[in-house]
């Protein structure tokens, strides 16, 4: 029995030009103990899939398991199955971080639990803000506290929606080394949504990806990895490209990056910067990451739409 089992998940909403198809056919089971990462550009339909995950939202078609228990017939025990970090910032303006706590341990009927809130407030290093009112955090803490109150229950499944978005490297450091533990020594499921991708390519063992609210590629990250198609060439410069390579670049600021795939293609594109007039620095090849291969394969998803 997995943890989590998506099996044939829809949803669709009534619009003025006809039915919009959030998801579409979503179906894939995530193992005990695994760190799974659920990505795809805005729009995708990663929010929509965990609102039903959690309970908030109904599915037009299909169903979602936690733990073996449909999240709509078995709400109330697939729901203590699971913790789940919103994107969101909710909190009550009135309570400490402690009392914040505490009042949500009582909704799952849990009592004397202050060794638990303990771990929690030194392992996301809230120790020193046990007593302060929520009001007084500052947006970085506040999310942290979120973290806490989903993992108060010591739920097996924990769900992670954006949850470093906005924040600092302190926070993300703290918030990845904590998780971490708990997947590695209590073998706590995580499911991770996110757009910074080098932290999906550091932490999960296994991604799906969405695109118009279907699976597009799903895959070990190292497969996902290996079956990149391209090195890349990367350099840094102050001038725009000509459009013939701008039009295949990825561009950062003054990073330019340009797929290639061996060494005379290397030679071709550096040839045609050169002869634009265009000056480059800290020139290097280097082996394509999870962004290259989440930007190939949503560009096959535009492809395959096209053609169909």
């Amino acid at each position: 029995m997995p943890a989590i089992s998506f099996q044939d998940v829809s949803k669709s909403y009534r619009t003025p030009q006809g039915d919009f198809w959030a998801l579409n056919g979503v179906r894939f089971d995530i193992g005990h103990g695994e760190f799974f990462g659920l990505l795809g550009p805005n729009g995708a339909g990663k929010t929509t899939l965990i609102s039903i995950l959690a309970g908030l939202a109904r599915p037009s078609a299909g169903r979602i398991e936690v733990g073996g228990y449909d999240v709509q017939r078995d709400y109330a025990k697939a729901r203590r199955q699971l913790g789940i970090v919103p994107q969101e910032l909710v909190f009550d303006p009135f309570f400490s971080v402690r009392e914040t706590l505490r009042l949500q341990s009582g909704y799952f009927g849990i009592r004397r639990n202050e060794a638990w809130i303990d771990e929690l407030l030194d392992g996301l290093g809230l120790a020193d803000k046990a007593q302060s009112n929520m009001r007084q955090l500052s947006g970085g803490m506040k999310r942290r506290v979120l973290v806490a109150q989903a993992l108060v229950h010591k739920p097996p499944v924990i769900v992670l929606d954006e949850p470093t978005a906005g924040v600092d490297v302190e926070l993300r450091q703290t918030l990845w080394q904590f998780i971490s533990r708990l997947n590695r020594e209590r073998g706590s499921t995580v499911l991770l949504t996110t757009h910074y991708l080098e932290e999906a390519e550091a932490l999960c063992g296994r991604i799906a990806m969405l695109k118009r609210g279907q699976v597009v590629a799903l895959e070990k990250t190292s497969d996902l990895l290996s079956r990149a198609s391209s090195n890349v060439l990367r350099f840094k410069t102050d001038q725009p490209l000509p459009p013939a390579l701008a039009a295949q670049a990825r561009v950062t600021g003054r990073i330019v990056q340009l797929q290639a795939h061996d060494a005379l293609q290397v030679e071709r594109l550096l040839t045609q910067v050169r002869e634009s007039g265009v000056h480059v620095e800290d020139i290097e090849i280097r082996k394509p990451d999870l962004e290259d291969v989440f930007m190939e394969v949503m560009g096959e998803g535009l492809a395959r739409e096209a053609v169909a």
